[in-house]
C-alpha cells in the first residue's frame, strides 16, 4: 500500500471546517487580559499602588519633585530655596496623585511619545500653577530618563515588597509556625521515597517549612535597593559642563541616599540592576519552597492525613458531589510556577545591557508587578487553604499501627550499640533485620517476639519492647523550639 503523496511546498495547507455553531466573533466590552487584573484582582490589589504603570508614574513625579527641591535647597544656579509651604505644595502633588493626574499624563505622552518626558511636562505644569515658573528649568535638570526610572523602580519595588508582599508572606509563615507549635507532638509516619519510614511529628514537619522560609525571608529583608543619578552614561558630563565647581558625586550620593536607597557610584546610563536580580532570585527561591509545601500538603490530603473542612455552599466537583478538591494548594502551585518563571526571566534579562544602554530592561521591568502578583496570589491561596484544613491524627495513628516494620531501624541500631558494649554476640544486625522486615509487613506481636529472642541486655530489650511506631519519633516534638 503506497502512502499518499506529500503536498507540494507551495500548496495551501488544508484547513479544518468551522464548527456548525462557531464562537461569536463580535467584540466584547473592554476586558482585562491578565487574570490578576480580572478574576484575582482582590488578592493582589495592594500591589497596584506601587507596581502598576500609574504607581511607576507617581514615583517618577516624586523623584522629579525631590530633585528640584534638592537643587533649590542648595541654591543651585542662583535659585532661592523654596519655602516650607512651597515644598509642601509640591509634595502634595505626589501625595494626591490620582485619576485626573493619570489622565493628564496620558495626554502629555500621546504627544511626547516618551513616558519620562511626559512626567517632566506634567511637573512643569504643576510649577506653573504654584507660581514657581522661575525654577521650571531645574525640572529634570542634567538627568537622563534612566536617572528617574531607576530610582522610581527601586522605590516602588521596595515599598511593594515591605508594605504588601512581605506582610502576606510573614502571615503564611506564622500559620506554619502555629501548626508547628500546636501539632509538635502529633506522631506521623514519614514517607522517604514514598515508602513508610522513621516516624516524625506533624509539628516538626511544619517547623521545617517555617524555618526554611524564615531564612529566605531574612535574606530578602536585607536586600539592597541601589540607585544612580549620574547622567547619560554615568559620567556626570552634563552636570560638570553646567557647574564645573560642584562635587557632583557627593550631590548624587546625598540625593539617592535621601530617598532611602543605596548609592551606586559606577554605572553606565542605567543602574546595573544587580540588586534586582538578587532580590528576584531570592523571592523565586521562596516561591519554590512554598511550591514544595503546597505539593506536600496536597499529598497529605490525598493520603487522608489532612482533611479539608467543607465550606457551606461550595462545589468540589461539577459531577461528583462527594469531593472537596484541594484547589487552594493547586492554585498556589500554578501561580508559584508562573511567578518563579517570571522572576527567573527578569533576573537573567536585567543584568545584561549592551555597552552603555539598550532597552531590553524597559519592557522587562514592566512585568515586575506581574511576577509579584502571582506570588502574592499564591500566598493568599495557601493562607486560605490552611484555614480550611484539619489534622487527621486518627488516620495517622492507624497508619503508624500498620507499619511496625519501621522499628527495624531502632532495633538494629540498639543491637549495634549492644555489640560494641560487649553485651551481644550478633554478627550482622542490619542483615538480620533486613531479612525480617524488607518487602513485607511485620506486626507488633511478631516484632516483640523477635526482640524477646535477641541476644542483648535486658535494659535494651525492655526499651525496644516498649517502643511503638507512634512513640518512635525521637526528638521531633522538641525540635520545634528551634523556630
Amino acid at each position: 500500500m503506497s502512502l499518499p503523496a506529500a503536498p507540494l511546498p507551495n500548496a495551501p495547507l488544508p484547513t479544518a471546517p468551522l464548527p456548525s455553531a462557531p464562537l461569536p466573533s463580535a467584540p466584547l466590552p473592554p476586558q482585562p487580559l491578565s487574570p490578576l487584573d480580572g478574576r484575582y484582582r482582590p488578592a493582589v490589589e495592594g500591589l497596584t499602588a506601587f507596581l502598576s504603570e500609574a504607581g511607576l508614574n507617581r514615583a517618577r513625579v516624586h523623584v522629579e519633585v525631590e530633585w528640584l527641591i534638592d537643587q533649590t535647597d542648595r541654591s543651585f544656579a542662583g535659585s532661592a530655596p523654596l519655602t516650607e509651604a512651597q515644598k509642601a505644595a509640591l509634595r502634595a502633588v505626589v501625595a494626591d496623585f490620582g485619576q485626573k493626574d493619570i489622565d493628564e499624563l496620558a495626554v502629555f505622552e500621546a504627544t511626547t511619545r516618551h513616558d519620562v518626558k511626559a512626567v517632566e511636562y506634567y511637573v512643569r505644569a504643576r510649577l506653573a500653577e504654584l507660581g514657581l515658573d522661575g525654577v521650571a528649568e531645574l525640572t529634570h535638570f542634567a538627568a537622563t530618563s534612566e536617572d528617574i526610572n531607576n530610582l522610581s523602580y527601586a522605590l516602588t519595588v521596595k515599598q511593594a515588597l515591605f508594605e504588601v508582599w512581605l506582610p502576606r508572606f510573614d502571615g503564611v509563615v506564622a500559620l506554619f509556625s502555629s501548626l508547628a507549635s500546636s501539632e509538635a507532638a502529633t506522631p506521623m509516619l514519614s514517607h522517604t521515597h514514598g515508602q513508610p519510614a522513621t516516624p516524625t511529628t506533624v509539628g516538626k514537619e511544619f517547623a521545617v517549612y517555617a524555618y526554611r522560609l524564615g531564612r529566605i525571608r531574612s535574606q530578602i529583608a536585607t536586600s539592597e535597593f541601589l540607585g544612580k543619578f549620574s547622567g547619560a552614561t554615568g559620567t556626570y558630563s552634563a552636570h560638570l559642563a553646567a557647574a564645573p565647581d560642584l562635587d557632583w558625586p557627593t550631590v548624587s550620593r546625598s540625593f539617592v541616599e535621601g530617598l532611602g536607597l543605596t548609592w551606586n557610584p559606577l554605572t553606565t546610563q542605567i543602574e546595573s540592576h544587580d540588586w534586582q536580580a538578587e532580590l528576584y532570585s531570592r523571592v523565586a527561591h521562596a516561591n519554590r519552597v512554598l511550591h514544595n509545601v503546597a505539593t506536600d500538603i496536597w499529598t497529605y490530603i490525598s493520603m487522608g492525613y489532612i482533611t479539608q473542612i467543607p465550606v457551606k455552599g461550595a462545589t468540589g466537583s461539577s459531577t461528583m458531589p462527594h469531593k472537596i478538591n484541594p484547589i487552594r494548594f493547586e492554585n498556589a502551585e500554578a501561580n508559584l510556577e508562573i511567578s518563579s518563571a517570571l522572576f527567573a526571566s527578569l533576573a537573567e534579562t536585567l543584568v545584561t545591557s549592551r555597552m552603555q544602554r539598550d532597552l531590553t530592561d524597559s519592557s522587562a521591568q514592566r512585568n515586575i508587578g506581574v511576577a509579584f502578583g502571582h506570588s502574592l496570589l499564591a500566598l493568599d491561596n495557601i493562607a486560605r487553604g490552611l484555614a480550611e484544613i484539619s489534622i487527621n491524627s486518627a488516620a495517622m495513628a492507624a497508619d503508624l499501627d500498620g507499619n511496625w516494620e519501621v522499628l527495624a531501624e531502632a532495633i538494629q541500631t540498639v543491637v549495634r550499640a549492644e555489640i560494641t558494649a560487649g553485651r551481644s554476640s550478633i554478627s550482622d544486625p542490619y542483615a538480620m533485620l533486613k531479612e525480617l522486615t524488607r518487602g513485607h509487613r511485620v506486626g507488633q506481636a511478631e516484632l516483640v517476639a523477635f526482640v524477646e529472642g535477641l541476644d542483648i541486655g535486658d535494659e535494651a530489650k525492655a526499651r525496644l519492647v516498649a517502643l511503638t511506631p507512634g512513640t518512635y519519633t525521637g526528638l521531633a516534638a522538641s525540635l520545634v523550639q528551634y523556630l
